[in-house]
């Protein structure tokens, strides 16, 4: 049986013009999880992650909001929370889909980062609710916070984004798969963790991307191929010009040589392409990037972007 990791993207449950209610979660949902569903009828092992955006900043804000009511939750217990949430998103929308068999079980993934990555001496990552200037330098001052302005619209809090290095349940996702079971693992890059000198575990406030640990998890249950989801079918040169020239399909050293080239943005498909190329050096055999409708298509090389060795 073929094992592969579908990464739904996290934006995709919660859309522009939207307040993010359970309802329109699971409506997305049910379009996102459609064709992994049909891939799994077809008699493949699907493994799920997810982005957790959206819904990471909807707790953040709830956060902030009632500070005075309830005790505030630092980012990275919000991003376990997220992980819980969207995994009953899954599990239920999964099982509505495909019945009860094979059984589906979603795991709370620490992912282990080194403290040492440069990602922590400049954050980088915009998290949670704008700020009015003087909010955002009174918070800046009270709880240590590096703030930032963030495209005009603005001041956000930032926090580190480091490279993840091993995810923590590897062991137990590993043998859930090899058991069968319909896993969701490792959701919004999984909860960031640094592992002390005495061997104990202890959350940081950060956010890996998710794609990279998309990678992670592939290698960790032996994937052939990763299937990431995104908003564009296919990925592009010269994105967003007149000019864009969409690529079918290409190649790790195509590929590398278009993310030194600056083709493809760190804030934009850049994590997606360095994935695919950590996913495929690690021994696998596949990456398509394409919209989640296309994932079927892109496997038979009729849709989105291929990637191979």
């Amino acid at each position: 049986m073929k094992k592969f990791v579908v990464a739904l993207g996290g934006n995709a449950l919660i859309r522009p013009g939207e307040r993010g209610t359970i309802e329109e979660q699971f409506a997305h949902m049910r379009e996102a999880v459609a064709p992994a569903a049909r891939l799994i009828r077809r008699g493949y092992q699907v493994v799920f992650t997810h982005g957790n955006g959206p819904i990471v900043g909807s707790l953040l804000l709830q956060t902030e909001a009632a500070r005075d009511r309830a005790a505030p939750m630092p980012l990275y217990v919000c991003g376990a929370e997220s992980q819980g949430e969207i995994g009953l998103l899954i599990q239920q929308t999964l099982e509505n889909e495909i019945g009860p068999d094979p059984p589906i079980a979603a795991v709370v993934t620490q992912v282990l980062v080194d403290p040492a990555d440069p990602a922590f001496t400049n954050p980088s990552k915009p998290v949670g609710p704008f700020y009015t200037k003087a909010e955002a330098m009174a918070l800046a001052a009270g709880r240590g916070w590096t703030v930032r302005e963030d495209a005009g619209r603005g001041w956000r809090r930032v926090v580190p984004s480091p490279r993840p290095l091993r995810l923590v349940e590897e062991d137990a996702i590993r043998r859930m798969v090899e058991a069968g079971i319909a896993v969701i693992a490792a959701g919004g890059g999984g909860v960031p963790v640094v592992r002390s000198e005495a061997g104990l575990l202890r959350g940081v406030d950060a956010v890996i991307d998710k794609d990279l640990t998309a990678a992670l998890l592939g290698a960790a249950i032996g994937a052939s191929a990763l299937l990431i989801g995104t908003t564009v079918e296919q990925v592009c040169t010269g994105y967003g010009k007149p000019d864009r020239v969409p690529i079918g399909a290409m190649t790790v050293k195509r590929a590398r040589a278009y993310l030194e080239a600056g083709e493809f943005p760190p804030g934009s498909m850049g994590p997606k392409i360095e994935a695919a190329i950590d996913f495929l050096e690690g021994g696998g055999k596949m990456v398509v990037i394409t919209t989640p409708d296309k994932i079927e298509a892109g496997l038979e090389g009729k849709a989105g972007t291929r990637l191979v060795p």
